[in-house]
């Protein structure tokens, strides 16, 4: 392991961690020797990765609530606070990601969309950097998508939209925060293969087609995704910070 990559004793969390992108993203930072908080919605998910990170010898604990909402966002960093007593990296990792026309989408599933994808992304991040700015230093790293670039998923006007806004937040943030040490980057993955892409890779056709638009030929790997938040957390990156950064093989260029 190269050493500018290991975060011994240095406290991450992770929010939608309980599988996919997330979990990858817990388990490579444990690996990595840091500590990690697993934040799920669903208890079963968030319960299950500590359970997988602990059998790996990982210092972990788990954490469930709603990154939607402020008083679940409070209550979240107070366990890390009472647990760890500082924060030295966020990953805003979790969200949603509904089906449906711009003509008949419900006014509830797009607002639920923006409250866990943006809205959550802005709480988390407004609650790690209160105690970064104390500690003098810290890295917010937010899962955002080519979708929310140039990039827009057809029949997902809402997670397009939520992605777009935590792009232009996570710019907006770095400018803000970057007096205080605290450096903000945006990672925009393409198609990866996580639970939330399995209907659409069980599609031959649609599978065809993703392979033809993608460079690459070939989907991502959260572990891929996993990586690049390795180093964008690193002190080999301790001058990037401000940037959204394509994990995607090579779909979106611009």
């Amino acid at each position: 392991m190269n050493p500018e990559t290991q975060f011994t004793q240095q406290v991450v969390c992770i929010t939608g961690a309980g599988h996919g992108i997330g979990l990858a993203i817990a388990r490579a930072f444990g690996e990595a020797d840091a500590r990690v908080c697993v934040n799920d919605i669903v208890a079963e998910r968030a319960y299950g990765a500590l359970a997988t990170l602990q059998a790996a010898g990982i210092p972990a604990m788990a954490h469930v609530g709603d990154v939607g909402n402020e008083q679940d966002v409070r209550a979240l960093f107070a366990a890390i606070d009472q647990q760890w007593g500082r924060v030295d990296i966020l990953i805003n990792n979790a969200g949603i990601e509904p089906v449906h026309s711009i003509l008949d989408h419900p006014l509830c599933d797009w607002q639920r969309t923006l409250d866990t994808n943006l809205t959550g992304t802005f709480l988390c991040t407004q609650q790690a950097a209160l105690r970064m700015k104390a500690q003098g230093q810290g890295v917010i790293i937010n899962i955002a998508s080519i979708a929310g670039k140039s990039q827009p998923l057809y029949l997902r006007s809402a997670y397009a939209a939520s992605k777009a806004g935590q792009v232009g937040f996570t710019k907006e943030a770095a400018r803000e925060l970057a007096a205080y040490g605290i450096r903000v980057n945006a990672v925009c993955p393409g198609v990866i293969i996580t639970p939330m892409t399995e209907r659409l890779r069980n599609d031959a056709a649609q599978m065809q087609r993703w392979q033809a638009e993608i460079p690459l030929r070939r989907l991502g790997t959260a572990d891929e995704v996993a990586a690049l938040c390795l180093w964008l957390a690193s002190d080999a990156a301790s001058y990037v910070t401000g940037v959204a950064w394509h994990v995607d093989g090579g779909k979106n260029m611009a």
